[in-house]
């Protein structure tokens, strides 16, 4: 088998969300963060995010594109894709 990078643009929106998924997930890795995929959106996150340190977790979710909310009323993590990351805190 020959490895070749896809490219995004290519992909279907599910392949694109899991895309995401993995790109998010390693860069949290190097912190101390195992990332849990969510089969549902639950309570607005898309996947958690547990530190190795036991306390901390994350609800993270995923953007196609930088969006503003002018109101967040739960604690939630959004990480906008599109070739630059972004994490913001409520």
């Amino acid at each position: 088998m020959k490895l070749e990078k896809i490219k995004y643009s290519e992909l279907n929106s599910r392949q694109k969300e899991i895309f995401n998924f993995q790109k998010v997930a390693g860069l949290l890795a190097d912190y101390g963060f195992n990332c849990i995929k969510l089969t549902d959106d639950w309570q607005g996150a898309d996947f958690l995010a547990y530190h190795t340190n036991g306390s901390d977790t994350l609800k993270v979710q995923l953007k196609s594109r930088l969006s503003i909310a002018s109101e967040m009323h739960r604690e939630i993590f959004i990480y906008g894709i599109s070739n630059k990351w972004c994490l913001a805190f409520n």
